[in-house]
Order: C-alpha cells, then structure tokens, then sequence
C-alpha cells in the first residue's frame, strides 16, 4: 500500500515528521487524537517519543499497543512545501 509508513523522527509536543511510500512526507500533529484509555498514555511527551514503525502493518505503534491507520496519518499529514 502506497500509504505505509517508512520514515517518522519526532518533531514536539504531539508532532511526527512522516515519509509515506508514495513519497508524501510531512508534519502530522496528533495532539487532538489522544482520547480514549489506549490514547490517554501518549499524552505524555515522553510516552508518545517511544512510537516504532511497525514492520507488519508499516504504520506507526507504541509500546501499550496504540496505533494509527497509516490512511489517517497520510489524511493528516501536513506537507511541508
């Protein structure tokens, strides 16, 4: 799938810088999506910097499980021009 995830260096706070397999990078934020009891952990900058790219889903994951569809990371991502 063009949307996997092949790259990701954090950025701040919530913030990603993403490369996607079709070539679109960017930053995304993903402060106002940590809701939820799986979510809720991120929240802390220090939690959300140790996100991984999965080998298997090819999508960003963190050690409590949490995840997001590389298709909403991909939607989200802002292109840096």
């Amino acid at each position: 799938m063009d949307y996997d995830v092949t790259e990701a260096q954090y950025v701040g706070a919530h913030v990603i810088w993403l490369q996607f397999k079709d070539g679109t990078s960017g930053a995304v934020d993903l402060s106002g999506e940590l809701e939820g009891p799986v979510f809720e952990p991120l929240r802390d900058p220090a939690f959300f910097r140790q996100f991984r790219i999965d080998a298997d889903f090819e999508t960003l994951t963190w050690p409590n499980g949490a995840d997001f569809a590389p298709e909403f990371l991909h939607d989200s991502v802002r292109v840096a021009a």
